[in-house]
């Protein structure tokens, strides 16, 4: 059986870009476009591994998911999802961040454009 992985990012294509090579890889992939319906697509779809964008609905919707997903007054089965965090926002402002269980926890992060060869080393990694 497929491993299932949901992508959360409300940009369209960046969906696209990222499905592609999931699918082409094996995975069966769904889709969410905010942090209401990405919460509720973990409860529906039951994802093996979660793929995150930081900045949807507001620009810190990423980080309140992942705190929701994987946060002390999270799920216990959310938190046996891993999460790779996806973002622009390094290239767009100074700041630098990654995972961080107190801040972000999350179990991977990746800098948009994302590169097909990474992404998939990073999930391979993190379903293993």
């Amino acid at each position: 059986m497929a491993k299932k992985i949901l992508i959360i990012d409300d940009d369209p294509d960046v969906v696209m870009a990222i499905r592609m090579p999931l699918e082409s890889a094996g995975y069966e992939v769904q889709d969410a476009h905010s942090q209401d319906s990405g919460l509720a697509a973990v409860e529906d779809f039951k994802p093996d591994l979660i793929i995150l964008d930081v900045m949807m609905d507001t620009h810190t919707a990423g980080f309140q998911l992942a705190q929701k997903l994987h946060g002390p007054a999270a799920k216990e089965e959310h938190k046996a999802i891993p999460i790779v965090m996806v973002t622009a926002v390094h290239q767009t402002t100074p700041l630098r961040f990654g995972p961080d269980d107190d801040y972000l926890p999350v179990e991977g992060f990746i800098d948009k454009p994302i590169d097909p060869k990474t992404l998939l080393g990073e999930i391979e990694k993190l379903l293993k």
